[in-house]
């Protein structure tokens, strides 16, 4: 698939998620850029700003399986993944599968249940597969975990390690509505229920052939080394305990191209690798005056790195 139709593929999933989600432009292109990508995304935000509902419009914009689990603090990895049953009939033990079988997985407040649950998504969001009692069971494709966390609310809450943070492709914040926005979010919701009538505009078949389109997406040399030396730039900052790493890198670049694809281009502009590395690169970061990935510090260090790494200004090649 060209360019141009997958980019015509993300641009009908984006407007039918508009008949429901009000505003929230960038955080919807962000969606996107995961599910062109083929990367997860973590929604972080205080609670009523929209995170599930974003979630479930994206799913039913597209014609696949859709599973929320609920994290809590006693829920087990079993409870996520599946677990084997003995079957009387059969005499043999027999897996059932768990949620995360779906083609997308809304992990509601994951930092609510513990360490040993959270890595139970380990695997499923970096091998898209799961292994129980031995055997290895594929997930289907596409595969896309959409995880959501409070960051205000601490007591009874388990932060999530650094090597899952690095799984997400994309960590987003929500925020508040504006006052125009809020205004529409009460109109449309006033005697109707908008998700309830939404429709798919696209399908699983869809959505791996887009994805092969962004792999298609052409990158000069040049646009290759600026953005490791971007990534380069986060371990070097002074405040900075734990750098991006290579896959943050890799993850730049996937991002980025997907990005180009939502702007109906097939190769890369140094734009797009900047409208990407926040939301990529600042979770992976680890500052000295912080705890866990991301945060201001982190996001500062990021800008920093896009101000001082110049620009390739190299024209693209043939």
């Amino acid at each position: 698939m060209h360019a141009e139709n997958a980019a015509r593929i993300a641009t009908s999933i984006r407007e039918n998620i508009a008949k429901v989600v009000v505003g929230r432009t960038e955080t919807v292109d962000f969606m996107l850029v995961a599910l062109l990508a083929g990367g997860h995304v973590l929604l972080e935000d205080v609670p009523g700003t929209g995170k599930t509902l974003l979630a479930r419009s994206v799913a039913r914009s597209m014609d696949m399986e859709f599973r929320r689990i609920q994290f809590t603090p006693d829920l087990l990895p079993s409870d996520v993944t599946g677990m084997s049953i003995y079957s009387q009939k059969s005499g043999e033990f027999e897996f059932k599968p768990g949620p995360v079988f779906a083609n997308i997985v809304l992990a509601d407040e994951i930092n609510r249940a513990t360490p040993r649950s959270q890595a139970a998504l380990l695997e499923c969001m970096e091998e898209q597969q799961v292994t129980a009692d031995g055997v290895t069971y594929r997930l289907p494709t596409p595969f896309l975990v959409v995880a959501t966390q409070n960051p205000v609310e601490t007591q009874g809450t388990f932060p999530l390690p650094e090597a899952q943070l690095d799984r997400f492709l994309l960590k987003l914040r929500m925020g508040y509505p504006t006052t125009d926005e809020g205004e529409g979010i009460l109109r449309r919701f006033l005697n109707d229920d908008p998700m309830a009538r939404l429709s798919a505009v696209a399908g699983a078949q869809d959505m791996c052939v887009a994805r092969q389109a962004v792999r298609d997406v052409v990158i000069v040399p040049a646009l290759l080394t600026y953005m490791v030396r971007l990534v380069e730039a986060t371990r070097a900052a002074p405040d900075v305990l734990l750098g991006a790493s290579p896959r943050a890198s890799l993850a730049l670049m996937r991002a980025a191209q997907a990005y180009a694809i939502l702007q109906g281009r097939d190769h890369l502009l140094p734009d797009d690798i900047k409208a990407v590395a926040q939301p990529v690169l600042a979770h992976r970061i680890i500052c000295r005056n912080q705890f866990g990935g991301g945060g201001r510090a982190a996001d500062h260090v990021v800008q920093q790195a896009l101000s001082q790494v110049p620009v390739p200004t190299e024209e693209l090649e043939d």
